[in-house]
């Protein structure tokens, strides 16, 4: 007996399933978040999305029904805020503190929300989400109007290059769905939003736990004949436009599967290219051509913005991961001062002068913020005066790079303006920013080439230059030993110098005083002299308390291999105080001396000095010898 299908139907489920998958994959994508004040609803109305678009499985509702039981704040009614506040310690507080991402989709556009904590000590989370979305839903509770996080949210917002919000006025149901109400607090955000510089404003009352307009326009609300929240969502237009920009691809990974092929990996983030165009590679210049474009489907004829490609080049050239590949037409800038807009987000306040690591892209580079020019009220917008910024403040400064990069501004360029800061002793991320310009002292300095240059100048002396930096506490005994070595080394016809924390502060540092801020510039100008001595061929002794790894550490920077030799004077905080040579320490435990290192300005003990010279168990003389020793490799 022979078995004949006939049967059509199978054939039609793959047709159908095919043809699904193709609309799907066709969609548009939007990026958008959820924040605002606290307990204004946001992981509410996230929820309630969810449930209403239907994307929840059945295991999923029996849990949130368990969960809204056990964690809920709706009496044992579905607490739709459980389905994106994942953490423990979220259900157990009733806040958000990570950023939630979630997807879901619709038939007419794919989503990827991020809920964002509203509690001011997790802005920087905010941040992170807000950084990569197109449009910001900003929730206002109807009962308090608008709140600090309220305008702090937006203006981080509109520094990250959102241009598009949706008002979501929530709670109406607490009071009474009154127009007047939600009239009020759209007037009010609308004058906030105009001021930030986001014209593109949606205003919609809701009630994220009741569903009205959130899902389907509402039967209770009249009065209202706008869209709906997810109406709205599914049709604004948020395109960001780069055309004017040419071509331009940072370089995430340097491609060498064999000898016979190299290709530089990356995704387009601007304008198009294809196989013969000429290209050019910042920030170092190399021009090419365009060979192949290859991706894992096959190599491409035209690559645009948004594919992910890897560039084979008709010729060998030292191209590096972090380097842009742009069109030859019209490349970006290169510099290594810009103007940029910092949202601060470590406890530890951030200090002018203080070095950083600053990460580009794929690009990492050595940083510091030279100038703060203006702190930002993110209530009024005003600038303020500001010599330091503090956790979740904003503001515009200048940055100073040790290596040019190529970049965009942050407005016509995400990819190639935005950027983070790390800190160089714990890795940590302290701040987010935005490049605004190169700034113009960059194009009108430049190294003048001199014929004389270190190696004569030590040559000539008959030495090795050399920076002995000794730190230590307020009377450790830093300067006598520096004293006793330079007076040995002079004997014995080297070319020297001291520099002196009290002395230099005479002259060179005179205006600076003794905050956090001015103990980093005071370092930082020492540092900068005695590398000016060192260049000039001088063996060069530095005795300051410099009390932070971190300027130590830039000072140590500034020098070639084997230049720096950190010396550590250890001695006890008990046995200085005893000592207390200038009355110093008895002062500053009577309140008259304020931000007295040991007292109540920290010390940080150096982890890894080139000589540690325990003061307890020598005399200045064999401590400044054994110095001495070293140095000459004796």
């Amino acid at each position: 007996m022979d078995l004949q299908i006939t049967d059509t139907a199978p054939d039609n489920a793959v047709t159908a399933i095919n043809d699904y998958l193709q609309r799907h994959e066709t969609k548009s994508l939007l990026r958008f978040i959820t924040c605002g004040s606290v307990d204004d609803g946001k992981s509410t109305l996230l929820g309630r999305l969810l449930y209403d678009t239907k994307l929840l499985f059945d295991d999923q509702l029996a849990a949130l029904e368990g969960d809204s039981l056990r964690h809920g704040t709706q009496n044992g009614e579905l607490d739709f805020a459980l389905l994106v506040d994942g953490l423990s310690a979220e259900r157990e507080q009733g806040i958000t503190i990570d950023v939630a991402y979630r997807f879901f989709s619709t038939d007419k556009r794919k989503f990827i929300v991020a809920d964002c904590p509203g509690h001011e000590q997790y802005t920087r989370n905010m941040a992170t989400g807000a950084s990569t979305a197109d449009l910001a839903v900003v929730l206002v509770d109807a009962r308090k109007g608008l709140m600090t996080q309220t305008r702090r949210h937006t203006y981080i917002c509109s520094l990250l290059g959102i241009r598009h919000v949706l008002l979501a006025v929530n709670k109406m149901d607490l009071v009474d769905y009154a127009q007047s109400t939600f009239k009020r607090i759209e007037s009010d955000y609308r004058l906030v939003a105009a001021q930030m510089g986001i014209e593109n404003v949606t205003a919609i009352p809701l009630s994220a736990l009741a569903g009205e307009n959130v899902s389907s326009r509402s039967q209770v609300m009249g009065w209202y004949n706008g869209p709906s929240l997810l109406e709205h969502l599914e049709t604004v237009q948020v395109e960001r436009v780069t055309s004017k920009l040419g071509f331009r691809m940072p370089v995430q990974w340097v491609c060498r599967p064999n000898q016979n092929f190299r290709g530089y990996a990356g995704q387009v983030v601007a304008g198009s290219i294809a196989p013969g165009d000429e290209i050019v590679a910042l920030p170092s210049g190399v021009r090419s051509r365009v060979a192949r474009l290859v991706t894992a489907d096959g190599d491409l004829p035209r690559a645009a913005a948004g594919d992910a490609v890897a560039i084979q080049l008709e010729d060998e050239r030292d191209i590096s991961r972090g380097d842009v590949i742009a069109s030859i037409s019209s490349p970006p800038q290169v510099a290594d001062q810009f103007a940029a807009h910092l949202l601060w987000m470590d406890a530890a306040a951030l200090l002018p002068g203080r070095p950083y690591w600053l990460k580009i892209g794929a690009r990492m580079v050595t940083a510091q913020v030279t100038e703060i020019k203006h702190r930002v009220d993110v209530n009024t917008q005003e600038k303020r005066a500001a010599k330091r910024l503090e956790l979740n403040e904003v503001g515009f400064c200048n940055v100073s790079l040790d290596h040019a990069i190529a970049f965009e501004s942050y407005e016509d360029c995400r990819e190639l303006g935005a950027f983070i800061l790390i800190d160089r002793q714990t890795n940590a991320t302290v701040a987010a920013g935005t490049l605004n310009f190169a700034l113009r002292r960059a194009d009108n300095i430049h190294w003048q080439h001199t014929d004389v240059d270190r190696v004569a100048r030590a040559r000539i002396k008959g030495q090795t230059p050399a920076c002995l930096w000794f730190t230590g506490l307020s009377g450790s005994g830093k300067s006598t030993i520096a004293n006793v070595v330079e007076k040995r080394l002079h004997a014995m016809g080297y070319h020297t110098y001291m520099l002196d924390g009290d002395n230099v502060r005479h002259g060179l540092n005179r205006d600076l005083g003794f905050t956090d801020e001015d103990r980093v510039e005071n370092i930082r100008r020492v540092a900068e002299v005695s590398k000016l001595m060192v260049d000039a061929g001088l063996i060069v002794m530095v005795s300051f308390i410099s009390p932070f790894r971190s300027e130590r550490g830039m000072a140590r920077s500034l020098f070639e291999n084997g230049e720096f030799r950190e010396v550590f004077v250890d001695t006890p905080l008990e046995v200085c105080a005893q000592r207390d040579p200038k009355g110093l320490y008895a002062k500053a435990k009577a309140g008259q001396i304020r931000n007295f290192t040991g007292i109540d300005s920290p010390y940080e003990r150096p982890e890894n000095p080139e000589m540690h010279l325990d003061t307890m168990g020598a005399s200045v003389d064999e401590l400044a010898q054994r110095i001495i020793d070293g140095l000459l490799g004796q």
